[in-house]
């Protein structure tokens, strides 16, 4: 009789360790980027990379506009960071404040010249309309105009959540990505939620990391102030990332105890 119960006991810690460990793993489908479409197959070797749109201005944007000029005088006063400021520096917080807003007639006030248009327009234009306006003031001059304002933000199930500045003028998913220390093993890649600004509000848009279609997607770069979330996987609070070699020895030490502590009884 004795033996029957123990014999049972075993068996059922194996079938319940067993359902425990496989059932909590996580498939490597889960984790795993840029997968072909078809199992039994290999990547494509080409993509057609989607056509970079162009980031459009709009209310609230700030430009960082520097004119370069050969005469002294005219550099100090069109530029907002002429000798009194100096001592400020080129870090984030002097350019955003040193910065041109975009105001809600869709004007950015620049110094001697007045109210310039810029709603609509793409940084390259509103170098060209800042240099145009400028030609009847000044010779040989240079312009530079920067977005002050290109911020990544990552919420959910990534290693670094938070709001990053990008210092360049346009950026895929993946590099926005390794900038927060990649997702966690508990994100959810197939459901990547990309909220950006439109003109209508804020549309939501679903990206699937783990398929090698997101190379031609329209979302693979970025647009400034994009947000993104990933949800966690189903079950995360009784997943493993790695196989529970710990869990299953002490399984194993428990049964081997009880098992013990019946044969003595």
């Amino acid at each position: 009789m004795r033996r029957r119960i123990n014999y049972s006991l075993i068996v059922g810690l194996k079938i319940i360790m067993v359902l425990i460990i496989f059932s909590s793993c996580i498939p490597q489908k889960k984790i795993k980027y840029l997968q072909p479409i078809h199992e039994d197959s290999t990547n494509r070797a080409v993509f057609t990379t989607p056509v970079y749109q162009e980031y459009h201005l709009s209310v609230g944007d700030n430009l960082y506009i520097k004119v370069r000029s050969l005469d002294e005088n005219s550099n100090n006063f069109f530029n907002n960071m002429g000798n009194d400021n100096r001592n400020s520096g080129y870090n984030d917080a002097s350019i955003y404040l040193n910065s041109y807003t975009v105001d809600p007639k869709g004007n950015i006030v620049f110094p001697f010249i007045g109210p310039v248009q810029v709603l609509g327009k793409t940084i390259d234009e509103t170098q060209q309309i800042v240099a145009d306006v400028l030609n009847d003031y000044l010779k040989e001059t240079t312009i530079i105009v920067k977005l002050v304002n290109f911020n990544i933000t990552f919420v959910g199930e990534v290693r670094r959540p938070g709001e990053y500045k990008i210092y360049q003028d346009k950026i895929n998913i993946f590099e926005a990505i390794s900038l927060a220390g990649d997702i966690s093993e508990y994100g959810n890649r197939n459901e990547i939620k990309l909220l950006r600004m439109t003109d209508e509000g804020t549309a939501m848009h679903i990206i699937d990391l783990t398929s090698e279609n997101i190379l031609e997607s329209p979302f693979y770069y970025l647009k400034p102030n994009d947000v993104i979330y990933i949800e966690p996987l189903k079950g995360k609070q009784f997943a493993f990332a790695t196989f529970p070699y710990a869990l299953l020895f002490s399984t194993i030490t428990t049964v081997i105890v009880l098992l013990t502590f019946l044969n003595v009884k």
